[in-house]
């Protein structure tokens, strides 16, 4: 079940926002944790009914290993809980691709095992990894087993984030929150789904089909001319950028139509002016955990400048290992383990100049900024195609060193490319210029410490048109939703958001 699937819109959906407002109003607050919890595991059954039962153990072994834990702080019991859940992780996510590479090898043909990958796995195992190590430092004195099991399975964010820690979500479990301005989380959360499903049906959608074509041509072994090949990866750029930042946007949504605030996980990213701040706005609590559980224990930058560097380009690899089993992922991490030491060696080298600059300050700002778009659209080349051979056909093309192609095999797609154009321009203002979701509502703190999230953040040049409760914004996102469910309406196939897939 989807977000921005009619069964969740029309049949989940309501039925578990009224069961919400029965028991809030008779005041349960353990009822309320055990609804939502029934509420979460059904909408995970929906998907694979078998995988729900590996969910579970998951959540009541975990549970177990923090108990005991708690009763003996004992490291040796944390570590086979770190390792029990990353070889978990490991088998259902990589077991058939590390067989696949070991057939490359002469003489060795092993059959695959053709294990489906449990939905959610990869966030669901962060997030009880980060519950157990919280644990044995002390940051957690007591949890009951409902507030765990629901910090692990609430629905607006189990399938794809955001990856949440204990101290975000757990303290806010009980009733005066669940009984809060109930006018205003509907307010908030409803004016945050409907953006959100506007931005995944027409934005993400609406230009997935241009990346589709590009790219499954360039995986099918064709040759990319140049136009062709930059139409392709900015088609893809823009729609993993509306794909994204829709479902963070409905989950974030979601989770506040039960006044649940989660923490923010998207901040206008391409407005990025090097590859250290794309990192603080994409996918902000992945990073968050890559660099607290991972990046600062392999010894961060206190051991000199080669072992930074070395740290961080292993804890990039390893993260885009994370987002699936294949060799084209662990280009797209190393590619930004790479960026992001040349950037804090760029950074070092310009310190003894006191912050000097050469150019006035809007001229470097704008070429930083097209620096650094133009390497995380390089980036995403290799992240989408299926193929490492596609990859490599999409990189040439637009370095313009494609000479030979099949005319007949682009000639639908660049016999007319004039409107594509003027998508990606119109698309381009939006992402670069245009306030985004949280800053439209943000005096209404729709995340976890949203003053110091956005604290640096010029809102708009339209500071009166910042959303508020209010009949005109009423109007105005039921308008928005409505055209999003319209689309909706007339679409054959039902996408699923990117990040499902990892």
């Amino acid at each position: 079940m989807v977000f921005s699937s009619l069964e969740f819109i029309y049949l989940f959906l309501p039925p578990v926002l009224l069961g919400f407002f029965a028991l809030r109003a008779l005041g349960h607050e353990t009822a309320i944790v055990w609804w939502l919890i029934a509420a979460s595991l059904a909408f995970y059954a929906w998907w694979s009914p078998i995988h729900l039962v590996l969910l579970l153990l998951s959540v009541m072994v975990n549970f177990a290993l923090h108990r005991h834990i708690l009763r003996t702080r004992s490291k040796a019991v944390l570590t086979a809980g770190i390792i029990g859940n990353l070889a978990t992780l490991a088998y259902f996510k990589y077991a058939d691709f590390l067989i696949s590479n070991v057939n490359l090898f002469p003489g060795v043909d092993l059959p695959a095992l053709g294990i489906v990958l449990p939905l959610a796995i990869s966030f669901f195992t962060f997030q009880q990894i980060s519950f157990l190590c919280d644990t044995y430092r002390g940051d957690i004195s007591h949890c009951d087993f409902s507030k765990y099991c629901l910090f692990v399975v609430f629905f607006p964010q189990l399938i794809a984030g955001p990856i949440v820690l204990q101290k975000d979500t757990i303290p806010q479990f009980k009733l005066p929150v669940f009984q809060s301005k109930l006018f205003l989380n509907l307010s908030v959360g409803g004016t945050l789904f409907a953006i959100g499903l506007f931005k995944k049906i027409v934005l993400a959608d609406g230009i997935a089909p241009l990346a589709n074509t590009v790219f499954g041509l360039a995986d099918g072994g064709q040759p990319v001319p140049m136009e062709a090949a930059w139409i392709g990866a900015l088609a893809y750029t823009f729609q993993i950028y509306f794909d994204f930042s829709g479902y963070c946007d409905m989950a974030l949504g979601l989770a506040r139509m039960f006044g649940i605030r989660l923490p923010i996980n998207f901040n206008s990213p391409y407005k990025a002016l090097n590859i250290v701040d794309f990192w603080r706005r994409w996918h902000i609590t992945l990073s968050r955990f890559l660099r607290d559980y991972l990046y600062i224990p392999l010894g961060g930058n206190r051991h000199g400048k080669a072992r930074r560097y070395l740290n961080l380009f292993a804890t990039m690899v390893l993260g885009g290992l994370w987002h699936g089993a294949s060799w084209n992922f662990v280009i797209w991490g190393a590619l930004h383990g790479f960026y992001l030491s040349v950037n804090h060696a760029w950074s070092a080298l310009l310190k003894p100049l006191g912050g000097r600059r050469v150019l006035p300050l809007a001229i470097t700002r704008a070429l930083a900024q097209i620096i650094t778009l133009t390497a995380v659209i390089i980036a995403w080349v290799p992240f989408r195609a299926e193929t490492l051979d596609g990859a490599v056909a999409i990189i040439q093309g637009m370095a313009g060193m494609t000479d030979l192609y099949d005319t007949k095999a682009w000639a639908g797609l660049l016999s007319d490319t004039g409107l594509a154009w003027v998508q990606f321009a119109a698309l381009g203002l939006i992402v670069l210029y245009a306030p985004n979701s949280i800053e439209w509502v943000r005096k209404y703190r729709p995340v976890i410490d949203v003053g110091a999230v956005l604290k640096d953040r010029a809102l708009s040049f339209f500071p009166n048109m910042f959303w508020r409760p209010s009949g005109r914004w009423a109007v105005a996102m039921s308008t928005v939703c409505a055209f999003g469910l319209l689309q909706l309406y007339r679409l054959e196939d039902l996408t699923e958001f990117i990040y499902f897939n990892f």
